[in-house]
């Protein structure tokens, strides 16, 4: 990315953030001197400013707080998400960015403008595309960001990194949420929710077929991990106040499926391009984060936003968010949290 935007003439500053939280007993660990002595080198190859800035308290109070709020009520988080919108573009913008005339990251992503607004878009590579991950920042967050990587593929991207001889080139990418650094997400919940024993129950028959050690380990359309025999078994539905698990048996059951989607908070980045919700809209959707894309219709029904699927979607989990795009598939308008 820093190679491009020198081609392009840009003399940019490099903030590294730190977002990783340690609690009092070092539990969280987010294994950034790899990360910071890459970034280093790259400033001093480069003969640009480079800056650590600590943004772990407000990660804390925010994200984490918020994924932790949300497993508690049986939904399913997306952290990256709200990430984008309240650190990376939101804090960082309030107390670093502003002297800057523009912000730019790493994201698969892109912009376009049409008729004197500017939207957010897709990438070119759509295996990465990671607009699903900016869909809930606001339009003046857009307004400064540039993606330097969207009119690449990730193997474009490399083969560059390799001429110039990057270090980048060849390392792996990264997975993950980052404040975990190398804690298994269950140990997580584990050690900030803990553990309450439940019922698993075949939802079509009601048949306890095991116990779980707590809702919130668990997510709609979860397979593996459940200690089930005579599988596969889908993780279908949960009754919070009971602390139950319902599942069904088999590869592919109706149970998992779904094609009308409430959506709750629907945020539209560069406003609503139809003005009128009230007859339906084509438009593609995804629900979670793949190359793929869903073919539907958004419509507002008595005040409440509606996703309507063409085809039934599998794995819908209350807490995620569907991200609704033009019928192209390029533009992406927004996002709503699923709920109802």
């Amino acid at each position: 990315m820093l190679h491009l935007l020198k081609e392009q003439g840009y003399e940019p500053t490099i903030f590294y953030i730190l977002i990783g939280m340690k609690d009092k007993e070092g539990f969280l660990d987010c294994p950034s001197e790899e990360d910071l002595e890459i970034t280093t080198w790259l400033a001093r190859k480069y003969n640009l400013k480079m800056e650590v800035v600590n943004l772990q308290e407000e990660y804390w109070d925010s994200v984490v707080d918020y994924t932790l709020n949300a497993v508690k009520q049986g939904l399913t988080p997306n952290p990256d998400v709200m990430c984008n919108r309240l650190i990376k573009f939101g804090s960082f913008n309030e107390k670093y960015g502003q002297g800057f005339d523009a912000i730019s990251t790493g994201h698969y992503a892109s912009t376009l403008i049409e008729d004197g607004t500017k939207y957010l878009a897709t990438a070119k590579d759509k295996l990465k595309d990671q607009t699903d991950f900016l869909a809930q920042i606001t339009y003046a967050q857009l307004q400064k960001l540039m993606f330097p990587l969207g009119e690449l593929t990730k193997s474009e991207v490399r083969q560059k990194a390799g001429e110039v001889n990057l270090p980048s080139a060849a390392r792996k990418d990264s997975q993950g949420i980052c404040f975990l650094g190398k804690v298994n997400y269950n140990d997580f919940l584990r050690r900030y929710v803990g553990e309450k024993e439940g019922k698993i129950v075949e939802l079509e028959t009601g048949k306890i077929l095991g116990t779980h050690k707590g809702f919130w380990f668990h997510t709609i359309g979860q397979r593996k991990g459940l200690g089930l025999s005579q599988g596969p078994w889908f993780v279908v539905k949960k009754a919070t106040n009971e602390n139950v698990i319902y599942v069904s048996n088999g590869y592919d059951p109706l149970t998992q499926y779904s094609r009308s989607i409430g959506l709750n908070g629907f945020h539209f980045i560069s406003g609503n391009p139809w003005g009128n919700l009230k007859k339906p809209r084509k438009i593609t959707f995804k629900i979670r984060h793949t190359p793929e894309f869903n073919a539907g219709q958004l419509q507002n029904i008595d005040d409440k936003m509606v996703l309507l699927a063409d085809e039934p979607v599998s794995g819908v989990a209350a807490g995620q968010f569907a991200v609704v795009y033009d019928e192209k598939s390029r533009i992406c308008y927004g996002s709503g949290e699923i709920g109802w």
